[in-house]
């Protein structure tokens, strides 16, 4: 979580988070980094009145891309370990039993008990408390991560796309009557991409039937945001 006198930008976990801290830290003087993947349910009193700008992905590209980044790990996280068994799972196992978790999964006990009783600064940075309410919640992993993140405000979050993560971030900025000077605006539009996970075509590791799971776990961001399967 990133807080300016302007706004607040909270992190959703793989969702071009990287660039969007590195960008404010570096060229908004008055920048300060409040905690690690924090919710906006957490931001200071005196700063919720401030608008919240936040990134979504396609729930589809999300699952590649954490799952890559966790096995190509030496020591992946708890969430990792759980839902892979131990790493014995490959891709669809895995994801299958990560989009289970709140729906009856006899997972979820386990994997709450494995997780930090309470937040660090490193990391998923969910603590079991924190998880815990996706039982029987029917949302898929990353969906109950969206509305924990941007959840809990009075107005409304400012979610753009990671996909268009460039052009949506300067029209914030634009929107606030934000100065863009030259720097910054070069950054944004021509600086590459921070920590991307190595993988291949988000399509080519679904089958028909975890594609549908994605589909109707992660329902509400997919047609809140216009995804399709093997769209960016």
């Amino acid at each position: 979580m990133i807080a300016t006198t302007r706004f607040v930008y909270v992190h959703l976990h793989k969702s071009g988070g990287t660039f969007v801290n590195e960008c404010l830290l570096r060229f908004f003087p008055d920048a300060r980094r409040l905690g690690y993947h924090l919710p906006r349910s957490l931001v200071p009193p005196e700063l919720a009145s401030l608008p919240v700008l936040g990134f979504v992905r396609n729930p589809w590209s999300y699952y590649v891309s954490w799952y890559s980044f966790q096995s190509q790990m030496a020591q992946p996280n708890a969430l990792f370990r759980c839902v892979s068994e131990d790493r014995s799972l490959g891709f669809s196992g895995t994801i299958r039993n990560l989009l289970e978790l709140g729906s009856g999964s006899d997972k979820l006990d386990d994997l709450v008990a494995r997780l930090p009783a309470s937040y660090g600064n490193q990391g998923l940075n969910l603590p079991g408390f924190a998880l815990a309410p996706i039982r029987d919640s029917g949302k898929g992993f990353y969906s109950y991560l969206f509305d924990y993140m941007y959840g809990g405000g009075s107005v409304p979050a400012v979610v753009g796309r990671v996909e268009n993560l460039r052009a949506d971030l300067l029209d914030f900025l634009s929107g606030l009557g934000t100065p863009i000077p030259r720097p910054l605006r070069e950054f944004i539009e021509h600086e590459p991409p921070r920590n991307r996970s190595r993988h291949g075509e988000t399509a080519g590791h679904y089958d028909a039937e975890l594609s549908a799971l994605v589909a109707r776990r992660d329902r509400a961001v997919i047609e809140a945001f216009g995804y399709e399967c093997g769209s960016p």
